[in-house]
């Protein structure tokens, strides 16, 4: 949100800051935050820099001992020291993260009325502990701090304190961690921070330590720190918390253009080449993607690399793009930060090459990289992409899947090595040992050792693959992260077997491990269902069935959107909650007060049901999918300086209501709105939305034009607004086998943004786009034959029947400036429709193009 703007005028932030520390007593601390190697930082799409702090010596570091908790699941047998039963506030709470710390002896509260009343009542500091389930370094602070009772006799005395999920409350996390960037120049999780009791941030940092360590101060020796300055000079550091808080508000809104609601200023395809330039020069050639270590996939690069290629698809430009995508994708499927054997992708990696990940999946980056498998199938038609899109939703189904449709949002980094085992480790799920292979996978097939052929393919050493530097810890000491350096093709060629038999030994292989490895305690899983996350995996669902033509993956997207509207949506105010819960028994729970949905969860959910209703051609997910655009533009939209807030209205805890400006690992809120409001003032014929994309895009035009690296997926969504969307109608009835050929032959082209509608009459599942388009009504079948009708930039195609003729219509399209006898513009278009064509055969020109 304010994290970028904070970073491109750091020296404005910082003066500003500096100054208020000379006129009002800065509380002084030294941040700290241990980013040794596997530190939990939030990922940034900009080339700099992500440790906060220098590494810490963690020898004495212990592991997060087992609790049992609602909301979570694992397997996780311990032989820990007792820990008082007694549980605080945070028992009654549905959050698998606040019921892992519900029985701390600290008094921790949740974020709320209660909380802050208890503070100004008291004329405490408020402590705030930020963090989620699957946060490594979060279960660190909580075993060496949260479970010390010396500590938290502290905090009792002298704090509120308070423990927020950031999954549940990211308009909480994106307040404070830009304090916490601003101050200290990186942010991460656990986010500590210090409050007024008025929720004004004073001093904070990520991971303090228990005792004084490399020269920083203990975390003990802080608390007691500020507590005796608050003692001493509460007027000068209210003071600062009210300038800090006024510094913040003014950074939000720096660089956010405050233009008048009518007028649109939308930048040029200019941006689009700085943006790919920008790309080009962060590439890495080797291993693909666009940084060095710790390394993230970010999908939403993808998205704008593949919609770049398939502008000018024979360009050096996007020929180029499409390398880079296709290179990177292709070395991380290969790499270590794909589960191999269980399936999925994990956060990200340690190291540069895509080998050492940071062990936890989350079910956002899964989702969004299944959708640029797709694409990167689509595109090449190569298998090698589809049979990760395969492995990707069986991990999703199978290990994050709720039966009633819904899906969990991540599966944690540290488990036990062992049943009976006293501390859990960083990947002992995941990773093996030279004698367990040797075990399990030392036979024959053809005459060729399994065992070498699969240590050969994957890297795997007898003392080892993990580099010391990534193993501070020694937890990954004589362990192997499965990881192929190579490919299918050197692996098959070194062994003297085809590829499809290479194959067919590494299946078999993996099928024995998994059987192993189901043996081993299981690391928990966050059975917390977030509204978001469920929008981007049906996403997935809907894409890859479309792609792939797989009916069982549109039905499980059609599930997961049942799931949504009956557990996560309110029929009656036509709004949605942010998250539900799994209960003991598997049932599904809301808390008492839902927390209202964020722009994130309006955004990301329409463009699931944007992608079902391709994918189904059912129009009811698109009705649905306009009633949550206007409520999120009620909601959300500002009518000043346009564009939308992260966070509903009406909330006074939430002291800043920013913009967010950057995709990250998941794209931002504005970004995707903009999508979804061309493509759906497409199909409806709603220039109004169209308006408003415009509007937003010109909200960011300032940040598009000096660093687009930062906001690839609103560069996607700029291509689209200037190309406009492709259009593709097909007259004819849906199952006819002739109608299928002609979809087939969508599928089969990258098309991003692209329109798609069978027009089955206005009694049939496409009744909808007939009560919008006038001109639907008028497409027919071509002499009794299903026929397509595309339009693109204001100019459409005569209908054709054939589908080498449908290629060739949209083939042609895609080539700049090129244009041919089979296209008329949209006034002789819309002249000519108004003619029934049906009876002589005679062919009626294409569909309605947007004004």
């Amino acid at each position: 949100m304010i994290a970028l703007r904070l970073h491109a005028n750091s020296s404005f932030v910082q003066n500003l800051f500096r100054r208020v520390s000379i006129a009002n007593g800065e509380v002084r601390i030294h941040n700290f935050c241990g980013v040794s190697r596997r530190c939990d930082i939030e990922n940034k799409p900009r080339k700099r820099s992500l440790s906060v702090g220098s590494a810490p010596n963690l020898d004495r570091v212990r592991k997060m001992s087992d609790s049992s908790t609602a909301g979570t699941s694992g397997i996780g047998v311990s032989g820990k020291a007792e820990i008082s039963c007694k549980k605080n506030r945070l028992a009654l709470e549905k959050s698998p993260y606040l019921l892992q710390h519900a029985t701390n002896p600290v008094d921790w509260y949740p974020w709320g009325d209660e909380a802050f009343e208890k503070a100004k009542k008291e004329n405490k500091l408020i402590f705030l502990s930020v963090g989620y389930s699957t946060c490594h370094w979060c279960h660190v602070m909580e075993k060496e701090s949260f479970e010390n009772e010396d500590t938290a006799e502290i905090m009792n005395r002298y704090y509120v304190n308070i423990k927020v999920d950031r999954e549940e409350r990211p308009d909480v996390d994106k307040m404070y961690m830009a304090f916490i960037q601003a101050t200290v120049g990186g942010g991460g999780w656990p986010m500590s921070v210090f409050l007024t009791p008025n929720l004004e941030p004073l001093a904070g940092g990520t991971y303090f330590p228990p005792t004084e360590m490399l020269g920083r101060p203990s975390f003990k020796s802080i608390l007691r720190s500020i507590a005796n300055q608050w003692e001493e000079k509460r007027a000068a550091i209210l003071n600062s918390g009210k300038y800090s808080l006024d510094i913040l508000k003014k950074v939000s809104e720096k660089d956010l253009n405050q233009n008048s609601r009518d007028k649109i200023s939308v930048p040029d395809e200019k941006c689009v080449q700085k943006c790919l330039q920008q790309f080009i020069r962060s590439y890495d050639n080797a291993f693909g993607g666009f940084s060095s270590a710790p390394k993230f996939p970010q999908p939403s690069n993808f998205n704008f690399l593949f919609h770049v290629y398939s502008k000018d698809k024979e360009s050096p430009e996007g020929i180029e793009a499409l390398e880079m995508c296709l290179h990177s994708l292709r070395r991380i499927a290969y790499g270590g930060i794909h589960d191999h054997v269980n399936s999925g992708f994990a956060r990200y990696s340690v190291d540069g090459k895509w080998h050492v990940p940071h062990f936890e999946k989350m079910l956002y980056d899964n989702a969004q990289l299944s959708v640029n498998f797709c694409d990167a199938y689509v595109v090449t038609k190569d298998e090698f992409f589809s049979e990760v899109v395969h492995d990707i939703l069986t991990y999703v189904t199978r290990d994050l899947g709720h039966e009633l449709g819904g899906f969990y949002g991540a599966e944690d980094a540290d488990s036990y090595p062992e049943p009976g085992a006293r501390e859990k480790k960083e990947g002992a799920f995941c990773v093996w040992e030279y004698p367990e292979l040797e075990n399990h996978l030392d036979f024959e097939k053809e005459n060729i050792s399994v065992l070498q052929l699969f240590c050969y393919h994957y890297g795997v050493k007898k003392q080892g693959n993990v580099p010391a530097q990534y193993d501070p810890h020694g937890e990954l000491l004589n362990k192997n992260v499965l990881c192929c350096f190579g490919s299918y093709e050197e692996t098959a060629e070194k062994f003297g077997i085809t590829i499809s038999k290479l194959k067919e030994i590494l299946r078999e292989c993996h099928d024995i491990l998994y059987k192993e490895r189901q043996k081993r305690p299981k690391p928990i899983t966050d059975t917390k269902m977030v509204t978001s996350w469920q929008g981007l995996m049906i996403s997935g669902y809907a894409k890859a069935g479309f792609a792939l033509k797989e009916q069982k993956y549109i039905n499980r997207a059609i599930l997961a959107a049942n799931f949504v509207k009956k557990f996560l949506y309110d029929e009656e105010s036509r709004t949605l909650w942010r998250c539900c819960y799994r209960g003991d028994k598997n049932e599904i729970l809301q808390i008492n007060h839902p927390i209202k949905g964020f722009l994130d969860d309006y955004a990301f959910l329409i463009r699931g049901l944007l992608d079902l209703y391709e994918a189904s051609l059912d129009s009811d997910w698109l009705q649905w999918a306009e009633a949550l655009q206007e409520t999120q533009d009620r909601l959300f939209w500002d009518p000043i300086g346009m564009g939308y807030f992260t966070s509903p209205s009406g909330d006074p805890s939430i002291k800043i209501r920013g913009k967010e400006d950057q995709d990250g690992a998941e794209p931002c809120g504005n970004s995707v709105s903009v999508h979804n409001l061309l493509r759906l003032a497409a199909y409806l014929d709603r220039q109004d939305l169209r308006s408003k994309a415009g509007r937003t895009l010109t909200t960011f035009s300032e940040r598009l034009k000096t660093i687009p690296i930062a906001l690839p997926e609103m560069m996607s969504a700029l291509l689209l607004y200037h190309n406009s969307p492709t259009q593709v109608f097909i007259a004819g009835e849906t199952g006819d086998n002739k109608t299928e050929a002609l979809l087939d032959v969508v599928r089969s082209r990258l098309m991003p943004g692209r329109v798609l509608a069978v027009t089955d009459g206005p009694e049939g599942r496409g009744g909808l786009l007939y009560r919008r388009h006038e001109s639907l009504a008028r497409l027919r079948p071509v002499a009794g034959k299903p026929a397509a009708y595309v339009c693109r930039n204001f100019a459409c195609s005569l209908p054709v029947t054939d589908p080498s003729e449908l290629a060739n219509s949209l083939d042609w399209g895609c080539k700049p400036g090129r244009s041919d006898d089979s296209t008329i513009n949209l006034e002789a278009f819309q002249a000519l429709s108004s003619r029934d064509c049906s009876s002589s055969g005679e062919e009626a020109p294409g569909g309605q193009e947007e004004k």
